[in-house]
């Protein structure tokens, strides 16, 4: 399959250079002019290291022009930080035709503000739009030449939009990602997404060590009863927001993440011991502007609290972190954060937003 590959971080190489290895013809768009042509001059090859090995894996095209990425490609994989979202959907606005799918994993209600983004733009093209509960590997950069993969996502419940499309898009996503399940519309898959649950009272809860050590692991010795309790009650709210809503189950408790006995969660059993163990999370951490703060906080939990709000459902724990989020960056993210509001749709009725949710806008 012609798959395009959007963004330079870990989560996109990852994708490219897996997909890559399953048999699929990648193009891979790097707006970062100087890395692209870092890695043109590599023969387009970056190593790919799992629990198989570390092997050479060459990528077919490695662009900086979007165009080139996008144009024809059957598959258009996302999973960029929300926060560049609104630029990549203008930036290839021009060239989506219909029948493509842009997958965002995760997306954080990115499906809807990217394709009102590209119909606001003029095209009219019937594209559709999947976001995922969570990216579909764990995985770091080592340096400029060497993705790590920790482990793979087993299932990704992913939302469509609009939900009239989503018999395609599953059709084309499980070519590439098997993991793929279904979750209902684009809200849905919105409030699948893990990274406003895990994230949060990871880097607010341990905000002093954080700016206190060079180098600190949330995920292991930051990760501890107290902040697991938060998580537990944070990922309750989000549970009763979208029961309020009439998603049903299964909602993927994030508590099953770091239970082997428990249902499989996203990345599978013992996925939290594999993260850890790697070491690849002991990092030096910019709190104010690292992507679980600028993404999970100001845009995801942001919105899950919009969405709360607007409900009438109570969510006094994501309220207070989104709350010291804003705090810690000198901002409200209530205000300046990814929103019902900011987005248009706060006043709309839930029945409304999810006939234009299920039929496209």
């Amino acid at each position: 399959m012609e798959i395009a590959v959007l963004g330079g971080g870990n989560g996109s190489t990852a994708a490219a250079v897996d997909l890559t290895e399953n048999g699929h013809r990648v193009r891979f768009w790097r707006r970062n002019l100087q890395a692209q042509t870092a890695l043109q001059q590599a023969n387009n090859t970056i190593a790919l290291k799992d629990f198989a090995g570390t092997r050479a894996v060459q990528i077919a095209v490695v662009t900086s022009e979007i165009e080139e990425a996008v144009k024809g490609a059957e598959l258009i994989v996302c999973p960029t930080p929300a926060t560049a979202q609104a630029d990549i959907a203008q930036a290839m606005a021009p060239y989506l035709t219909d029948g493509q799918v842009v997958f965002l994993p995760p997306g954080s209600f990115g499906s809807w503000m990217m394709a009102d983004i590209v119909r606001r733009s003029g095209n009219g093209a019937d594209v559709s739009w999947a976001e995922a509960g969570t990216l579909p590997y764990l995985t770091r950069l080592h340096g400029a030449g060497t993705i790590a993969i920790t482990t793979r996502a087993t299932r990704l419940p992913t939302g469509v939009y609009p939900m009239r499309n989503a018999d395609h898009a599953h059709s084309v996503l499980a070519q590439a990602y098997p993991s793929v399940e279904p979750a209902g519309d684009a809200l849905s898959g919105a409030l699948m997404n893990a990274g406003p649950i895990i994230h949060p009272p990871l880097i607010i809860m341990n905000a002093g060590p954080i700016e206190h050590f060079d180098h600190w692991d949330i995920h292991n010795e930051g990760t501890q009863p107290a902040i697991r309790r938060v998580t537990t009650r944070l990922d309750s709210e989000r549970m009763a927001l979208r029961e309020a809503l009439g998603y049903g189950g299964p909602h993927f408790p994030l508590a099953d993440h770091y239970d082997n006995a428990a249902d499989e969660w996203m990345y599978g059993n013992a996925a939290h011991e594999k993260l850890t163990d790697s070491g690849d999370w002991r990092e030096n951490l910019v709190l104010t502007e690292h992507r679980y703060m600028r993404e999970d906080i100001a845009v995801g939990l942001a919105f899950l609290v919009s969405v709360a709000d607007w409900v009438g459902v109570a969510a006094p724990t994501a309220t207070g972190l989104l709350a010291l989020g804003s705090a810690i960056c000198d901002d409200d993210f209530r205000q300046s954060g990814r929103t019902l509001e900011t987005l248009g749709l706060a006043d709309m009725g839930v029945g409304q937003l999810q006939t234009v949710l299920r039929d496209g806008a």
